[in-house]
């Protein structure tokens, strides 16, 4: 078992950077969500921006 992880160790590493990368674009969504921001409109002028329908009904 440990010849395997040893002449896999890259790919874990990598794979892992990717989990962890994924996890934290997940959790960053979430809490924006709970903030009530919307993560379609980011761009700070809602006015003008033809998705201000969709973003932010009323």
């Amino acid at each position: 078992m440990w010849n395997w992880l040893t002449e896999n160790i890259g790919t874990i590493v990598v794979c892992l950077v990717l989990v962890a990368i994924v996890t934290a674009i997940v959790v960053n969504m979430v809490r924006k969500k709970k903030a009530g921001k919307s993560m379609v409109c980011s761009c700070g002028n809602c006015k003008a921006c033809p998705m201000s329908g969709n973003c932010h009904k009323s």
